[in-house]
């Protein structure tokens, strides 16, 4: 079937999907109106794969067939014509704080969030045989939900880890609480991509799926609202006495910020400089060719794995070339800002502003690639 240009946009996605999430957060908020499509679609798998080289959610599919993966290129791709709520503001110091939480919802969140999922099944399996059963094929919900299940290990989700990962949860639960107590959206009073990536898993995980939605509900009656807030097609910010969409200083951010800045400090830090090692290793052999693919095949996310831990339990854990990427994002927008570089060690962060990473991590042809050298 060939679309026309006045067609909606279609989102390839999933209910339950963290990422597809995140992707549909920023269609509605920005009232980009789109039509929501699961990839059990037949389009899917003859049009949409064939063009991005595996079966991976969320993708968008403009009317003129253009195609864009990933959710962070789906939101650049619709910051760059400008939209009502600009999620990246000027700042140097605020932009970077935005892909630090950018970075933490991938390389921390994602742990949290696929345990409560999975740790807890025997608790909401008929919940999440529903969501996964989206199609009706019963041996492609068996599949999905054993693949999902087996990549626990290489996230970090061990009987070592679990008691540090829900300790985690209710300290992350009470410092998003605190600050919402103050302010509607991470940076004020308008949404940011620090927003639409901790929504991935803050709501299509731990606000949806029962475990962990009940613990919300009881602890962080804030954050589960900020959760509904996202939903709107508005600002949404009734309980504050606003309705201008602005940034706020991180003069006006940092009281209630620093508690939740340490905290991401503390849990992601130390498992990164562990995998910059294991980058600087796969460099330093010759692994990492520019213009080339991260991995020998498309689907494939890591190029290994490293012993290192999560607070103090010990794990065996991917390095995946993506968590560069995310990186290198903060890298670029802190540039040799003083003021962020300030704030970053005040709150334990300062590596992450004081690193060079070897190489460059990028997309291309909706892949990830080696990008140039470090000199």
């Amino acid at each position: 079937m060939t679309r026309g240009v006045t067609d909606p946009i279609i989102l390839y996605g999933l209910p339950h999907s963290l990422y597809s999430g995140r992707a549909r957060i920023y269609l509605r908020k920005q009232g980009i109106a789109y039509r929501e499509v699961a990839p059990s679609d037949p389009r899917f798998a003859s049009v949409i794969v064939p063009q991005i080289g595996r079966a991976i959610i969320p993708v968008i599919e403009l009317p003129d067939g253009t195609v864009v993966q990933d959710t962070v290129d789906i939101i650049d791709h619709f910051e760059a014509q400008g939209q009502r709520y600009p999620a990246y503001p000027s700042s140097a110091v605020l932009r970077t704080l935005l892909h630090l939480f950018e970075l933490y919802a991938v390389f921390g969140l994602t742990r949290h969030a696929m345990h409560y999922r999975w740790s807890y099944l025997g608790e909401q399996e008929r919940f999440l045989r529903d969501q996964f059963g989206v199609g009706g094929d019963s041996q492609r919900t068996e599949a999905t939900m054993a693949r999902m299940n087996s990549y626990l290990p290489m996230l970090g989700v061990t009987e070592a880890t679990i008691p540090a990962i829900e300790d985690s949860y209710h300290r992350l639960l009470q410092n998003l609480e605190n600050h919402f107590t103050r302010f509607p959206y991470l940076l004020g009073f308008q949404p940011s991509i620090g927003d639409y990536a901790m929504f991935g898993p803050l709501f299509a995980h731990l606000g949806r799926d029962p475990v962990p939605l009940g613990i919300m509900q009881r602890e962080a009656p804030k954050v589960f609202r900020w959760t509904e807030r996202m939903h709107a097609p508005n600002l949404d910010m009734l309980e504050y006495g606003k309705d201008e969409a602005a940034y706020a200083s991180i003069d006006e951010l940092q009281d209630t910020l620093g508690p939740l800045l340490r905290q991401i400090a503390d849990e992601i830090v130390p498992g990164l400089m562990d995998r910059l090692a294991a980058l600087e290793e796969h460099v330093s052999r010759g692994a990492a060719v520019p213009g080339e693919p991260v991995t020998d095949k498309p689907h494939r996310r890591i190029i290994g794995t490293v012993a290192t831990r999560f607070m103090d339990a010990e794990y065996e854990g991917g390095v995946q070339p993506y968590t560069f990427l995310l990186w290198q994002r903060l890298l670029d927008a802190a540039g040799g800002d003083e003021d962020t570089r300030a704030l970053f060690a005040s709150c334990g962060l300062k590596k992450l502003v004081d690193t060079r990473l070897p190489v460059r991590v990028e997309r291309k042809d909706h892949i990830e690639v080696w990008g140039k050298l470090a000199d």
